[in-house]
């Protein structure tokens, strides 16, 4: 029998967003590869999603929905029917709401797919219609989001291959061998043709160890760091005068913030030497165009939102905004600006309800949020027992007899453990969804390869089950895929006629379709959408909200939660960052046995000197923790961390670990702009299994 070829799109948290061709035979799918037609696929795939189809047939899917019979965590589960479960959830929900209110409710859903369809619409339109909690998405960018469009008005990047025009790349807090690596190859051309790369991250990284130059600040750090560079391009003349007083706001102003970056106050706090700062400034200055490329991880501390606001200084500093090869990379995400009324419908639904920040959910449960108090929880596209800050206060939460939680996932969960409900959800080749990329500005079709195993479900499908079952009859809440597909296109062509080009039926056709963007290159038309038409270095906005105007840098980072040090080996804390993982998407496919044996059980990098002080040996169990909580880990020693920092990669689940894993010492501080987390923002100390009784 022949096979069947069916187009796709990666649904994971990743900025490259690849399409792929899965091949089916009598019903199942037996082949899965990149898609050669895919501009920037170009037929390859990367070590997360290779092995897709072990995920998609793995034999611990839920197929079934489970109802709890046993104590919350006790791992007893009877089988139902999915109408004994939607029946449940509406008794449940009309009795919450009759006592509560629909605020009671809290929907949590995040990026284990970024569809249009499967997260955007499922996350919005039903909750919004029900009046429930809505969920301030804040864990991942929010505050970079926050800071570049209040600086530059709008989240543009470059494309991929305009790297080749960069005469030198800072990539900064960012590792796109394992979080973009559809980037590398573009990079690696240019490397080979005569750009310089450098990266700056307090680990070597993959990424590092392919540069011309590694800078390793202390977490935390980076806005000091991009100021001083900032002090040195002024001091030398380096700087262009005329492109800044023709497209800034403050510049005056910001020149005075600058002088107080000198080089050596600037070595001072970032640990890196006042060389390695003089020739980060030298190379940035001196090589045109240079392009700065960053990700969110950098602004996961508390000074987040000003770190990437001196980082887009740089660009303004040196005139680089609108040039091929400049400028900064980001995200494309407002490459397009979609009709966000039709995947809401906020106009026909009631006043949303109170908003609860994503990264407090664990203080939320317990109590943080009161009026009304939650009383239920629907998790989907997310596992925040394993993911969120502060994990330990996640699960306490969730341990409470009277909150009634519901999961729709694939896998048997961290969070599904404590569900009183899990629903069996859908993958990627089992559903209909529409994908745009923030990476690049390729847009794509996802086409169902095959039928759901056992009696899963999309998460649109349990969106709209639940609307019929809470009586909500708007013909919105029971459209298909397609229908809302060809809504949306329809309606962001009415503000973006350029998107006129692209329907329903020719993205079925042509799978997938490059977004009509003029100018290609951002801001070469010298415009910036900000209320002034100009780049932001000075933003009254921002002093009105009590921060500060201008870039800065204020020294406020995270004591770890410890009131008596005494407690603890005084003056021993180390800095821990928690980034990518090279084989999970944070905990999505963590599960899968291949890629948890090439990442390796779950561990903690610690440099020579700092393991030596404390006793601790390459290969070794350790204690890694704060006043928040510890776990266990594998000790790393090794020179790939700098002196003062520990690294750990996040997205293993807890249950992989003896019940524990990193972000349980985590914090639920938020950071200075959008909400945001501060998961690298984390003051531990580490100690070797052996010498921890009685700790």
């Amino acid at each position: 029998m022949e096979r069947e070829k069916v187009y796709g799109v990666c649904p994971h948290d990743c900025p490259d967003t690849c399409g792929f061709v899965t091949e089916v035979e009598d019903g199942r799918a037996v082949a899965f590869y990149g898609d050669k037609e895919h501009p920037i696929t170009d037929g390859w795939l990367c070590a997360k999603v290779r092995p897709y189809l072990d995920h998609v047939y793995h034999p611990e899917r839920l197929q079934y929905p489970l109802k709890r019979v046993g104590v919350k965590g006790g791992g007893e589960w009877e089988r139902i029917s999915w109408a004994e479960a939607i029946g449940m959830i509406g008794e449940r929900w009309r009795g919450i709401i009759e006592q509560y209110g629909a605020a009671a409710i809290l929907p949590f859903s995040y990026s284990g797919t970024l569809g249009v369809v499967q997260m955007w619409v499922a996350s919005g339109r039903f909750w919004n219609r029900l009046g429930a909690s809505q969920l301030e998405r804040a864990i991942c960018g929010a505050a970079a989001e926050y800071a570049v469009e209040r600086m530059l008005g709008v989240r543009r990047t470059p494309d991929y291959q305009d790297v080749v025009h960069s005469e030198v790349v800072i990539i900064w807090g960012h590792n796109p061998v394992s979080t973009a690596p559809h980037f590398m190859p573009y990079l690696k051309k240019a490397q080979k043709g005569g750009t310089k790369v450098v990266v700056i991250d307090p680990r070597r990284t993959r990424t590092a160890k392919g540069a011309d130059m590694h800078i390793a600040p202390l977490p935390g750090t980076d806005g000091a760091l991009a100021l001083g560079v900032g002090h040195i391009l002024v001091r030398e003349g380096w700087h262009d005068e005329s492109w800044l007083e023709a497209h800034t706001v403050g510049w005056e102003a910001f020149k005075e913030r600058l002088e107080q970056y000198p080089p050596e106050r600037v070595a001072a706090i970032t640990g890196v030497s006042v060389a390695e700062v003089e020739m980060l400034a030298e190379w940035y200055g001196k090589r045109r165009p240079g392009l700065i490329k960053i990700a969110d991880g950098l602004q996961r501390n508390r000074q987040g939102g000003q770190t990437v606001r001196a980082i887009c200084a740089l660009p303004a500093l040196t005139g680089q905004y609108g040039v091929l090869g400049g400028g900064l990379g980001y995200s494309a995400s407002g490459s397009v600006a979609f009709d966000f009324e039709v995947i809401n419908k906020w106009a026909a639904c009631p006043p949303p309800g109170r908003v609860v920040n994503m990264n407090r959910l664990g203080a939320a449960l317990l109590g943080e949020v009161s009026e009304p108090p939650i009383q239920s929880l629907f998790v989907f596209g997310a596992n925040p027992a394993a993911v969120n800050p502060r994990a330990g206060r996640v699960v306490e939460g969730l341990k409470r007899e009277d909150l009634f939680t519901v999961v729709h996932e694939l896998f048997m969960t961290d969070t599904a453990d404590y569900a009183d409900l899990v629903l069996p959800a859908t993958s990627q080749l089992e559903q209909v969804d529409f994908h745009r990329a923030y990476g690049h500005t390729v847009v794509a079709y996802n086409a169902a390869a095959i039928e759901p195993l056992g009696e899963a479900k999309s998460n649109w499908e349990v969106m709209r089950l639940l609307a019929a079952e809470m009586g909500f009859d708007e013909p919105w809440l029971q459209a298909e895929p397609d229908e809302i597909i060809d809504e949306l296109l329809t309606a962001t062509a009415v503000s973006e006629p350029r998107m006129g080009e692209i329907t329903l039926e020719r993205l079925k056709r042509e799978k997938r379709i490059a977004l009509p963007l003029v100018p290609r290159v951002p801001f070469a038309d010298g415009h910036f959408p900000t209320e002034t038409g100009r780049v932001m270095l000075y933003d009254e906005g921002l002093a009105a909200e009590g921060l500060d105007p201008l870039p800065g840098w204020v020294d406020e980072r995270d004591d770890g939660d410890v009131d008596e040090l005494a407690a603890w080996q005084e003056g021993m804390g180390l800095r821990l960052v928690t980034g990518a993982a090279h084989h999970f998407v944070t905990s999505s496919l963590a599960n899968q046995a291949s890629l948890r044996a090439r990442e390796g059980e779950p561990f903690v990098e610690i440099c020579v000197a700092d393991a030596v002080a404390r006793d601790i040996e390459d290969g070794e169990m350790v204690m890694v923790g704060n006043g928040r909580g510890w776990c266990k880990l594998r000790a790393r020693v090794s020179d790939t961390v700098r002196a003062g920092v520990v690294a750990s990669p996040k997205g293993y689940w807890a249950k992989h670990g003896a019940g524990r894993n990193i972000n349980w010492t985590t914090s639920d501080a938020l950071g200075d702009m959008g909400g945001q987390s501060t998961f690298h923002d984390n003051l531990v100390w580490v100690w070797p299994v052996r010498s921890a009784e009685g700790v």
